[in-house]
């Protein structure tokens, strides 16, 4: 675990470690590594799935449309991109934005690990399905757990793990957009530690929900973080 200070350091330590990386065939296909950028010491970290086309262009998280509309819920909520600090389960581009492989997750999952552990944030928020099923070691879709808290497996209740919508999923559906601006107007409390957890049933009904997201690893194991 870095000391108070030296997360910046062992972030670009851990950006070059991972610069090198050949676990998986991605990185025989990719531009850029996409590690992750931000805050090093941020209170809140977002975790998407892969990067997209422009994403490993420019080796920068959440840059095309999706990135934007991120940018805006930030802002609805007093925060900019420099405030948090935003990562991919993925640190290379699936070929064709294809859906993550079971073994490419197994591969990568290590470096977002790392990333937790240096940041220690109080609240991470897994935009859609690949991101909240491996950090929270359930199977539950997103549409079941969006805006409904839990701590983080693995770190002794320190972390909130906080499921939302991808801001993909809302870029063309006004009923998915509003679902995401609540649950983020959720997020000042989570960081103040003055949120209660929404009952189980607050999920959005059926003629609420988006189209089913692909489905991540149904089992993966825990965390170990600390």
């Amino acid at each position: 675990m870095a000391e108070v200070g030296d997360s910046k350091t062992a972030l670009e330590e851990l950006r070059a470690e991972v610069g090198q990386c050949r676990r998986c065939a991605l990185s025989r296909s990719r531009t850029n590594i996409v590690f992750g950028s931000g805050n090093p010491d941020a209170l809140l970290m977002f975790v998407g799935e892969a990067p997209g086309y422009h994403e490993d262009q420019q080796g920068q998280p959440f840059v095309g449309q999706a990135g934007k509309l991120l940018e805006k819920l930030l802002g609805r909520i007093g925060l900019t991109r420099g405030d948090v600090y935003i990562a991919n389960v993925l640190k290379c581009r699936p070929p064709g934005n294809r859906d993550p492989l079971l073994e490419e997750i197994d591969e990568c999952r290590v470096y977002l690990e790392r990333q937790i552990a240096i940041i220690e944030p109080l609240v991470i928020c897994t935009l859609g399905n690949f991101s909240t099923k491996l950090l929270s070691g359930k199977p539950d879709g997103i549409t079941r757990v969006h805006g409904v808290p839990q701590p983080l497996p693995g770190s002794g209740g320190r972390i909130t793990l906080f499921p939302v919508l991808h801001p993909a999923a809302a870029l063309y559906t006004a009923a998915n957009l509003r679902i995401l601006e609540e649950d983020f107007d959720h997020l000042p409390q989570l960081l103040d530690g003055k949120a209660d957890s929404p009952p189980p049933g607050a999920a959005m009904d059926e003629s609420q929900q988006p189209p089913p997201a692909p489905e991540a690893p149904s089992e993966p194991e825990q965390l170990d973080l600390f």
